[in-house]
């Protein structure tokens, strides 16, 4: 199966049976929060995200690829475990670059709101999901 198509099963599927196999064993991983290298820590992020959060879905709205650039745009919406479960949204993107073998050697995420915003995002609940419109925030 080609490599976009993994991605976009593993979207939909997220954050359960992730498909780890596509990414090589010292991955650098980076987003706004966290920056580490390894599949271990990368799937040790996910588990993390789906025990303490409910109500997970990551909606992609994009895929594309530039020679060895895959780029997605998404919104990940979840439930924050504080006792009032305020819904997040957070709309942003990746990179991922991939070597000869089709392997993820980098996979970069940039949020399109700031640490602020998803801060008080759990300060000033909303009930609905957002798109990666950011009219919302």
């Amino acid at each position: 199966m080609e490599i976009i198509e993994i991605i976009k099963q593993d979207y939909q599927r997220f954050p359960n049976d992730q498909t780890y196999s596509i990414y090589i064993e010292d991955v650098y991983f980076k987003d706004p929060l966290n920056e580490f290298r390894g599949v271990d820590r990368y799937k040790q992020n996910i588990n993390l995200i789906a025990t303490w959060f409910q109500d997970i879905k990551l909606d992609l709205h994009e895929i594309r690829r530039d020679l060895d650039i895959i780029h997605t745009e998404w919104t990940l919406n979840m439930n924050s475990p504080l006792p009032w479960k305020p819904r997040l949204a957070i709309p942003g993107r990746s990179e991922l670059k991939v070597n000869r073998d089709e392997l993820i050697i980098s996979h970069i995420d940039y949020w399109h709101i700031s640490r602020f915003d998803l801060l008080k995002q759990n300060i000033f609940p909303r009930n609905r999901e957002i798109n990666g419109d950011n009219k919302d925030t």
